[in-house]
């Protein structure tokens, strides 16, 4: 029975049930069958809801709907799920990719990752896309640079069963001048490659024709309209934007889940070449009936599409009227779709507490194909504890990028607290992209601390010391306001080892403490230490004051007891003279 199906489908479905059959028949064989996302079907593109693209119309579809084939994979997948994308050259022909063809849907991945990395392009619908396109350029035949040779063309879309579109590039692309055609591996018509064009394996020229500049630009294209293909809607919406066949879209999904589930390299030009077009779709007669002469006899379209014209109305009433199609939104050209957001040479953001940062945070927004884009606007915003802010006091700014794709927040304050925070650039609409730099406010600091007297201070054992410490911190010689200081006794000069006897400080209960983590020289630099005692042991101690920023002063203290002081004896009276004795 699958044998059966598998015939019948590569001579064309003719209807739908027979496309449905063929769907069914995949998913019983273990073979990957297309997965449509829920609802894509009924999302108002009557492209979507199964009807296939009539003629005359383009609806923006890059290949102009043309033709492609509808080959399906085998009923054999060419490995397990989950094997590697990286097989050996073994197995089943239709797995093998060639190898210029191949190396360029991974480059365009690569490159699309880079400028979009939401969009989140897996090479292997580049692949699928390839496949029922052009048959991975006729199996590879594509020169040293990856160029198709001789060129791959569709058709003319001259409205005979194709749209009608009138020659857009003098035949620059297809040598047609009348009429364009598709054109190259992936079947671009000229009009969407005026707009989508790469130049992807930097010869300086965007050649339809060559494989790595047509991948670049189908992934691109793919991905317009902040679509992201790891979501199955936006995967149907981007495969339909290609062509608008709900068939298409199944004949796509098949080969991208089979190419998921395993594929391997060959050679170029030793691929397998498709066999069976899809069926063009006539032209309807002007009055809507089927006889005119210029317009093939009605046939089926595309596997599982509908004949033109449509029946009579009940009563001989004549033709229905078709029902107007709702517009299709076109993707956005390259140039104004919003590609990366990238850091534009901020440097480290780190400041002293209640300073200016000397960095300002800038980004670069760039378009899809990788070039600055203007009149972005870029919400930059601050969070965290630290109190810092934007210039003027806001938490919050917003800046359009310029010419150059750059955006530049404001200046940051720093606010007062010490720690970490951070500010978040976002920018576009749909998927935003969003950059968050870290930032640090540092305590303020002093590079110098000095006594502001050198007066000896002494105490006696169990006593205070009558003079107070008062010290001053500067930094690169201005003053250092608001520095936090640490004061320890200590029991040599570098303070390495601290000191449990000798002077202390008191603690708010009135006991002794021999740190203070608690100082900040004040606005003018300068910090006056609490009251110091001394206990019972007699000696010379060191004081050592730290700050914020490494400057150090050790100041020396004395407890001693007073000198004792003997009373002094009272001068002699002076001598009385004894009267002279009289003779």
């Amino acid at each position: 029975m699958a044998a059966h199906i598998r015939r019948r489908l590569r001579k064309g479905a003719t209807t739908t049930a027979v496309a449905a059959a063929a769907v069914a028949a995949l998913a019983a064989s273990q073979a990957p069958a297309a997965t449509l996302a829920d609802g894509s079907a009924g999302s108002g593109d009557p492209k979507a809801a199964g009807e296939d693209t009539a003629s005359g119309e383009t609806d923006g579809a890059a290949t102009g709907n043309s033709p492609y084939y509808t080959d399906l994979p085998p009923l054999v997948t060419p490995d397990k799920p989950g094997s590697s994308s990286n097989l050996p050259a073994a197995g089943s022909a239709e797995a093998g990719i060639p190898a210029s063809v191949l190396a360029a849907y991974k480059q365009a991945e690569r490159t699309v990752a880079t400028t979009d990395p939401s969009c989140r392009l897996p090479w292997q619908l580049l692949a699928a896309i390839g496949k029922v396109e052009s048959g991975q350029a006729r199996g590879g035949r594509v020169d040293a640079d990856g160029t198709a040779s001789p060129r791959i063309l569709g058709p003319a879309l001259n409205g005979q069963g194709f749209a009608l579109i009138k020659d857009t590039d003098g035949g620059a692309y297809d040598g047609d001048a009348v009429h364009d055609r598709a054109v190259g591996p992936m079947q671009f018509i000229p009009s969407t490659w005026a707009s989508w064009g790469q130049d992807a394996n930097g010869d300086g020229r965007k050649d339809p024709n060559n494989i790595y500049d047509a991948a670049l630009a189908a992934g691109r294209y793919l991905c317009a309209n902040d679509r992201d293909l790891a979501i199955a809607a936006d995967l149907d919406k981007a495969v339909l934007s290609y062509n608008r066949s709900t068939e298409y879209l199944r004949t796509v999904r098949s080969w991208y889940s089979y190419y998921q589930r395993g594929t391997h390299e060959i050679p170029d030009g030793t691929g397998t070449l498709p066999s069976t077009p899809s069926t063009p779709t006539p032209s309807p007669s002007p009055g809507g009936g089927s006889g005119s002469s210029a317009t093939p006899s009605p046939s089926p379209s595309k596997p599982g599409g509908k004949p033109s014209p449509g029946p009579s109305k009940p009563g001989g009433g004549g033709s229905t009227s078709p029902t107007p199609k709702p517009p299709t939104p076109k993707p956005t050209p390259p140039s104004e779709t919003f590609g990366s957001l990238e850091n534009a040479g901020t440097g480290p953001l780190r400041a002293t507490a209640g300073q200016e940062f000397d960095e300002r945070v800038s980004v670069l927004a760039r378009n899809a194909v990788g070039a600055p884009l203007a009149k972005v606007p870029v919400t930059f915003t601050v969070t965290g504890g630290t109190g810092t802010l934007f210039a003027g006091g806001k938490k919050t700014v917003t800046v359009r990028t310029g010419t150059d794709g750059t955006a530049t927040a404001p200046k940051l304050q720093a606010g007062e607290k010490a720690g970490e925070f951070t500010v978040t650039a976002v920018a576009g609409t749909g998927r935003p992209r969003t950059l968050t730099y870290a930032a640090t406010v540092t305590a303020r600091q002093a590079d110098a601390i000095a006594r502001t007297d050198e007066k000896a201070l002494v105490a006696a054992p169990g006593e205070k010391f009558a003079d107070a410490v008062t010290v001053k911190a500067t930094y690169k010689d201005a003053v250092a306001a608001g520095v936090a200081v640490t004061a320890t006794m200590v029991k040599d000069r570098l303070g390495v080892i601290d000191n449990d006897k000798g002077p202390y400080f008191k603690d708010a209960d009135g006991k002794p403490v021999r740190t203070l983590t608690t100082l900040t020289t004040d606005a003018d630099g300068q910090l006056r230490l609490p009251e110091i005692f001394a206990d019972d042991n007699e000696g010379t101690y060191l004081l050592r004051l730290t700050t914020e920023g490494g400057a150090s002063v050790v100041i020396e203290l004395t407890v001693k007891a007073p000198e004792e002081t003997t009373p002094e004896e009272p001068a002699p009276d002076a001598m009385e003279t004894p009267a002279a004795t009289k003779p």
